[in-house]
């Protein structure tokens, strides 16, 4: 009886995450196979670059999408990144004029600093961008860190401007949508989304001190 769960639970992540592969291929673009792979601890990588060598992998196309995965959101790191896409972190936040103490924060709390990660939802990248917003921020290729760190500082920074600088609201709307925060007149009451602003705010604080 549990293999058949086992088999159906599989059956049934891949075909969400074949729509999520659909949709790149279909509205956004995507140029090139995509291949999804199985780390050891579980995590599924989505990547438009050949996994390392001894790592067997699917591959998507835009005519052979017939498998999806699912990767699951666990709490993140504990240690600290404060080396990984310095240059580009660094140039982002110069450019959209964000502190790279919270860039970090964000990456480390949405993925981890795993450049193919995709959630459940299809966020996708460093930076977990979703599929509707990838054409407005500019990225053709979510995986490369060079687009995703820039795009993702980009909308991040929107968020803060909109916001009239209310950090807080800003990463709840990051994380639950900015219709969830005009419903809710502030911060949504998703244990998800409080969560997620009080990790990021601690992280901030750590990146800090390490920075200074």
């Amino acid at each position: 009886m549990r293999s058949r769960i086992n088999i159906k639970h599989k059956a049934l992540l891949y075909i969400i995450a074949a729509a999520c592969v659909l949709l790149l291929f279909q509205q956004y673009a995507v140029a090139g196979p995509i291949y999804v792979y199985r780390q050891a601890d579980g995590t599924v990588h989505f990547s438009s670059k050949p996994p390392p060598a001894g790592v067997s992998a699917r591959v998507f196309t835009a005519k052979s999408a017939r498998f999806s995965v699912y990767r699951s959101r666990s709490s993140g790191p504990r240690r600290l990144y404060i080396s990984k896409y310095r240059a580009i972190i660094n140039r982002s936040a110069r450019e959209f004029g964000l502190e790279t103490a919270l860039i970090r924060a964000v990456i480390h709390a949405e993925s981890g600093f795993r450049p193919s990660a995709v959630s459940p939802k299809g966020a996708l990248g460093l930076m977990q961008i979703l599929p509707v917003n990838l054409r407005r921020l500019g990225i053709k290729d979510p995986f490369s860190p060079v687009q995703n760190i820039r795009g993702g500082t980009r909308y991040l920074a929107n968020l803060i401007r909109k916001y009239n600088g209310n950090l807080k609201l800003a990463l709840a709307a990051y994380n639950a949508g900015e219709d969830a925060v005009r419903k809710y007149k502030g911060i949504p009451p998703y244990r998800e989304t409080v969560n997620y602003v009080k990790k990021v705010l601690s992280l901030r604080q750590r990146y800090s001190r390490v920075a200074s």
